[in-house]
């Protein structure tokens, strides 16, 4: 396996862990279970306990900081099984006042069969905390008296404002009685006499005029220990009489040396000896002669039990990161095609190709009609195509090496869009069976999609071919039309096309569309072919019929071909024409040829308009039959801007009949302007010029006929195969040579 692979398979392991981190986080945010005013219940039970108690002690832990490793699974056991009878964190018990911290604290402190008390610090005010700790513990300074003592706890943090905690404080202390006074403060009142490595001036009681207004209080009314944390260390000073004690060594980090350690504070009452207090501290195996290097591993070894969640957090997203890093700098990429190679193997032996499309014969469109030519210009190039299609109420003629789909169900006028059952064993079977040497998928969803899939399964490349554009469809789904159209349309074409190996356009302009939606495969400009030679072949009896049907006399004849729906803009088309009766004494009569849900609508439109002469609505026609109906046309008329590339277009040209269009994607690249055609913005005023410009000219109508038959002859379907053939072979070429490399 190379070192690509192994990076690759390294990503997603991070991008593994880093969400089930973030799951985690979720959990403890919106499953464990709600806490409130915890304080109020512990004080109850601290006060019950100390009450009838001669003697009594407690534990004073500081910067547990969500500590797993060492508080919760070395300070906890050791805590329990000891003679204390609570305990008081003096500060950061979380790492940060987040609420998922806040959860896991519960959680850790769920374990402890001692009552406690949380003192508000720096780290409980972290990122909005301040709130957080109110609802889940209490107020932010507090007292309560337990037997002889009285505990006070301060804020430290800014949060109240320092000078009216002192003027409750000074009227606590004056009014109490009590033999033992207790004081716990976030941050330290004094700084060791030597620099420490873990703390900055910040770290202390800030501003200078609060140390100092509190210093003159503990004068003037003696307690008997003040307690702090915030610095990660062990740290005892003494002041007027009353011993001032840091104590930072809970589970948070530290440098593992004589001054920052792992520990607890326990403190004794008792009537006889009064306050007594020592430190318990707790080993950590460290070794004499690595004492240096230990003391660095256990730096490691703190940050990672600080909070481990969040340190793998960060690990593996700076992995991750640093992948990407490695990838984008130094790993060789270049952004021009491969030329290197050979795809002759492939252009030299028949293929099996295996086709997915969501609408196929008997049903009436482009793309239908596109399939079915390529599969017969491919098998008369000796190569073996399999259909993979829906399954219709009226069946096709022929069905060799088809493979039908049952319907789920369907939607549209006559039903003819349907939703294939594509997790039949069946058709998976038959596509197994036939072994395609390349899978050609037609649509970017649902049948396409499984040609994806058996493409990955069976170890063979896919081509896809960009016949739509899917958003001018928005009227035919449920979704808001700007969300689909903006967004959904575009997120499901590039993932889908990046999926596949190669894709085929039909213009240039389609091309640039699909680089700027970010598709990165290789794409293939290659324009639909049409049987250029039977639009050249006329039945004149035929013909001559169709104008006896149609009473077409002497009138110009303008014809159109499309589906009768909303996106091919037929609307447009019919209020420009009742403009152009208006204006023009030129009679002329538009055969729109094609059927679909909005045919009742349009009749009832052109009625209204006074039309019913003029337009006529032909319904469907056959392919076989459409080169005689081209021929009763002067003109081919079309509006449509949701084509990739407008095959009926190259169609009518083949039959002699110069264009006026709407300029679109797929419009742009086939009509030249004023050489076999007009394509104008979709403005009806300047449309409608075109149209009297070649109602009115005969002599320009014949000039643009003749230059419009020599565009349609290099579409050729015979042309279109063989450039299609080629480009299976150059994917082929080049999804074998990606396969040597994955496993050299």
């Amino acid at each position: 396996m190379n070192k690509k692979r192994w990076l690759k398979i390294l990503f997603y392991l991070n991008v593994v862990i880093v969400t089930a981190l973030v799951s985690y986080k979720v959990y403890l945010n919106l499953v464990t279970p709600e806490f409130f005013a915890v304080h109020n219940a512990q004080l109850t039970s601290i006060s019950k306990q100390v009450a009838s108690q001669q003697v009594y002690s407690f534990a004073v832990v500081g910067n547990i900081n969500n500590s797993v490793g060492i508080f919760e699974r070395r300070i906890i056991p050791r805590l329990n099984a000891s003679t204390i009878d609570f305990v008081i964190s003096a500060g950061n018990a979380v790492s940060s006042g987040g609420e998922d911290k806040y959860r896991a604290l519960n959680g850790t402190l769920s374990h402890l069969q001692k009552p406690y008390l949380l003192t508000f610090g720096p780290n409980e005010y972290d990122e909005f905390g301040s709130f957080r700790f109110y609802d889940h513990y209490g107020p932010h300074f507090f007292t309560f008296s337990a037997g002889e003592s009285r505990f006070i706890f301060l804020d430290s943090t800014g949060k109240t404002p320092w000078r009216w905690q002192l003027r409750w404080l000074n009227d606590l202390l004056q009014a109490d009685q009590s033999t033992y006074r207790f004081v716990f403060i976030g941050h330290p009142l004094f700084q060791p006499k030597e620099e420490f490595l873990l703390a900055e001036s910040e770290d202390y009681l800030q501003p200078e005029a609060f140390r100092q207004a509190l210093l003159s209080t503990f004068k003037q009314h003696p307690v008997d220990r003040v307690f702090s944390a915030n610095v990660a260390m062990y740290f005892e000073q003494e002041h007027a009489g009353t011993p001032f004690i840091t104590t930072g060594g809970a589970g948070g980090l530290v440098l593992n040396q004589d001054e920052s350690f792992y520990h607890y504070v326990e403190v004794t009452v008792s009537a006889d000896n009064g306050v007594e207090h020592r430190v318990v501290e707790m080993p950590v195996g460290q070794h004499p002669i690595l004492k240096q290097l230990e003391s660095f591993w256990f730096f490691i070894h703190s940050l990672f039990y600080v909070g481990y969640i969040n340190f793998i957090l960060l690990v593996s997203l700076f992995l991750a990161i640093s992948i990407k890093l490695y990838n984008a700098v130094f790993v060789g990429r270049s952004y021009y095609p491969n030329y290197d190679i050979d795809a002759t193997p492939w252009l030299e032996k028949p293929l099996k190709v295996a086709m997915f499309t969501n609408n196929y014969l008997p049903f009436i469109g482009g793309v239908p009609i596109s399939i079915e030519r390529l599969r017969r210009g491919l098998t008369g190039l000796k190569n073996t195509v399999l259909i993979v299609a829906p399954r219709y109420r009226k069946k096709a003629k022929h069905e060799e090496n088809i493979v039908r789909t049952p319907s789920l169900f369907s939607f549209g006028a006559k039903s003819e869009f349907r939703f294939a059952n594509i997790f039949s064993g069946y058709v998976r079977k038959k596509v197994k069976e036939f072994k395609p040497d390349i899978i050609h998928s037609h649509h970017p969803f649902w049948i396409g999609s499984l040609g994806v899939y058996l493409a990955r399964r069976l170890k063979v490349p896919v081509v896809y071919t960009y016949h739509t554009r899917l958003e001018h469809y928005a009227h035919n789904v449920i979704i808001p039309g700007n969300l689909f159209n903006n967004i959904i349309v575009h997120v499901l074409v590039r993932r889908f096309a990046n999926k596949c190996d190669s894709i085929i356009v039909p213009t240039h302009s389609t091309e640039e569309y699909l680089r700027m939606i970010g598709v990165r495969r290789s794409i293939y400009v290659q324009p639909t072919g049409i049987e250029f030679e039977r639009f050249q072949t006329v039945d004149e009896q035929a013909v001559a019929s169709l104008k006896e049907q149609q009473q077409i006399t002497d009138e110009i004849v303008f014809v159109s071909v499309a589906r009768l729906s909303n996106e091919k803009n037929i609307d447009f088309i019919i209020d420009a024409l009742a403009e152009l009766k208006q204006k023009s004494a030129q009679p002329f009569r538009f055969l729109m040829i094609g059927d679909g849900p909005e045919r009742q609508r349009l009749q009832d439109k052109i009625n209204s308009l006074g039309l019913s002469y003029e337009i006529t609505l032909v319904g469907s026609v056959p392919p076989e039959a459409m080169a005689n109906w081209y021929q009763l046309g002067d003109v081919f008329l079309f509006a449509s801007q949701s084509e990739t590339q407008g095959m009926v277009i190259l169609e009518a040209m083949a039959a002699g009949l110069p264009v006026v269009a709407v300029r679109a994607s797929g419009i742009d690249d086939v009509v030249q302007d004023n050489v076999n055609g007009f394509k104008t913005p979709a403005q009806q005023s300047l449309w409608l010029e075109k149209v009297s410009l070649l109602l009115e000219n005969p002599e320009k109508r014949q000039q643009m006929a003749e230059q419009a038959i020599d565009c349609a002859a290099s579409h050729s379907v015979e042309n279109f195969t063989k450039e299609v053939r080629y480009i299976y072979a150059e994917t082929l070429a080049r999804f074998a040579q990606k396969r040597r490399k994955r496993k050299g």
